[in-house]
């Protein structure tokens, strides 16, 4: 196995908050890793520390075979980071920006440099565009394009589809695949449960420290959750009748179904047992990713605000 990453200990802290707390880092070069975690978790700072913007406050091992942090520049220069902002020249051109970005890195062969960009993200067609005239999709694509212009080892994605149609973000992370599967190793960061189950792993964080890492199927095993479904007219109201009572750890509505969560099989059942009644169809299903998430959440948690 050959680790893009190998990372132990990353710590970052801004006055008294703990930004990244003792976080350790292994990703296999070619994978994607999904990055999840709620808003302030720690995402957006581990993602700078990895391609050299900011320096960890304690931290080691190794990025694309550089030592970490002590090889920052060298790190940078082979490393793509796409921000959760635009930040391209809205006045240029596609083909300007990108020809503007080969200049950055001090490329040779900028004209054949940026046609073969253009064509490896689906933006030929769309090259004498001004960047300020694009929909936020075709904008997120300028991104990656110019994230990968000078054909990185490592790409960092910051939360890189937020506010796009579901359309753009399927051919955003066709792309992804396509440059995945040269080698490119992939951290991006996101929300989407849709988008989480598109990587190859899953790191999630809460409050600066890693608290789950796998597969989809391995995070869903790992939980120990046992979940039913009610399904039939308004069942997600069932969730008022459901909430609190012993063996129901979470109650979370589907549409017009309801997913019932708990980790003691004998207790979840009695609680839900009053409720098996017409029009109502009860199944046990499989967990969702979103419910294994939330439950990671409640589960960790500072206790005054579980108390709450």
């Amino acid at each position: 196995m050959s680790l893009a990453i190998d990372v132990q200990g990353l710590s970052k802290s801004f006055g008294t908050h703990k930004a990244v707390d003792n976080v350790s880092l292994q990703i296999e070069q070619g994978h994607i890793t999904g990055f999840l975690g709620p808003n302030g978790s720690g995402k957006t700072t581990s993602l700078r520390m990895l391609c050299g913007l900011l320096t960890p406050d304690a931290g080691h091992g190794q990025v694309l075979g550089l030592e970490f942090p002590r090889d920052a520049e060298a790190i940078k220069r082979q490393t793509g980071y796409m921000t959760q902002r635009f930040s391209l020249y809205e006045d240029l051109t596609i083909e300007e920006n990108l020809a503007f970005i080969a200049r950055v890195y001090s490329l040779d062969h900028v004209a054949k440099r940026v046609d073969q960009t253009l064509e490896t993200i689906g933006l030929t067609h769309r090259r004498k565009q001004l960047a300020g005239n694009l929909s936020g999709g075709w904008k997120q694509r300028l991104a990656l394009a110019a994230a990968v212009m000078h054909e990185p080892k490592l790409l960092l994605l910051d939360e890189p589809t937020a506010g796009v149609d579901p359309q753009a973000r399927r051919g955003f992370w066709d792309n992804i695949h396509r440059l995945a599967d040269g080698g490119m190793t992939v951290l991006v960061s996101t929300h989407y449960m849709d988008e989480a189950e598109r990587c190859h792993e899953i790191a999630y964080i809460f409050n600066g420290k890693l608290i789950a890492r796998g597969t989809g199927d391995d995070l869903i095993a790992q939980s120990g959750l046992i979940t039913f479904e009610a399904e039939g007219p308004r069942a997600d109201r069932l969730g008022s009748e459901l909430t609190g009572k012993p063996g129901v750890e979470m109650v979370a509505p589907f549409g017009t179904a309801l997913h019932v969560s708990g980790s003691n099989r004998s207790l979840l059942e009695s609680a839900i047992r009053p409720l098996r009644r017409d029009p109502f169809v009860w199944t046990e299903v499989q967990p969702t990713l979103e419910d294994v998430f939330i439950n990671l959440m409640r589960i960790h948690a500072p206790s005054e605000v579980r108390a709450a």
